[in-house]
């Protein structure tokens, strides 16, 4: 009877966090999403590390595809819960974080790397871009853009200012997506977001001014472009900034005209 009511228990449990999962049917666990991704950026970095070898788009997909046999899955489930993960930000950023530190921990276990962990001095107005600083949209890539997701040990000041910039080129007119950009800031309870479209060629920047009242816990967001958009060869983007300016360090400086 007891060993009855332990295997109902079980069930019930297991019903329970089936309930409970943020994931939909047909969509990769989190944990299975984060296995793939991790596979998928030694992938990328196989293919920028050797241009020669990965030099047209038919090797490039066969060590996609590879990547996708290693965990049973098609590239339409792929592609699917990929453009799910996007649309739930929080949880993607939480999948992705999970796949950065995977990658870390895979190079700390080589040996005696280092790793270093630079402060930043709220006094100082400094760039806090916490990845590469160049990105390229291509029409067949697995995913088209990059997240960033800043906790700082310390909070930034109140009123910090974050501006995002980057140089950009390769937009084609008839494009029915164009690059989006989200820029958050978390402070307490309250949560600022702006979202703005790339439509031109050239420097693009945004502007974020947090509250003067409360501290900024957590700067995070995205630079992605929608892949269903085939009517394009190549964007490229380099140059990205995400500076963090003080309270009152960012705006106009008064005329000495009188």
């Amino acid at each position: 009877m007891r060993r009855k009511g332990l295997v109902c228990g079980i069930v019930g449990a297991m019903a329970w966090l089936s309930a409970c999962s943020p994931v939909p049917d047909g969509i990769l666990s989190q944990k299975d999403m984060q296995a793939v991704l991790t596979d998928m950026q030694i992938a990328e970095g196989i293919i920028s590390s050797d241009n020669e070898t990965y030099k047209d788009d038919a090797q490039k997909l066969a060590l996609y595809e590879s990547v996708f046999r290693k965990h049973h899955i098609t590239r339409a489930e792929y592609d699917s819960s990929l453009m799910w993960y996007a649309r739930n930000l929080d949880i993607y950023m939480r999948v992705y974080n999970m796949v950065s530190d995977d990658i870390r921990n895979r190079i700390d276990n080589l040996g005696d790397v280092q790793r270093i962990d630079t402060e930043v001095n709220n006094n100082d107005s400094v760039d806090i871009w916490p990845r590469r600083p160049y990105l390229t949209f291509t029409p067949k890539a697995p995913f088209n853009g990059t997240t960033f997701d800043l906790k700082p040990k310390q909070p930034y000041p109140p009123g910090s200012s974050f501006v995002l910039s980057m140089h950009i080129w390769g937009i084609n007119p008839s494009m029915k997506h164009k690059p989006e950009i989200r820029l958050c800031v978390e402070q307490n309870d309250t949560t600022i977001v702006i979202n703005e479209q790339i439509r031109t060629d050239g420097y693009h920047e945004m502007m974020l001014k947090s509250l003067p009242t409360k501290r900024v816990k957590r700067v995070y967001g995205y630079i992605r472009l929608d892949n269903n958009d085939m009517n394009y060869y190549k964007i490229y983007t380099d140059s990205i900034r995400l500076m963090r300016y003080n309270f009152k360090s960012v705006g106009f400086k008064k005329s000495d005209k009188k």
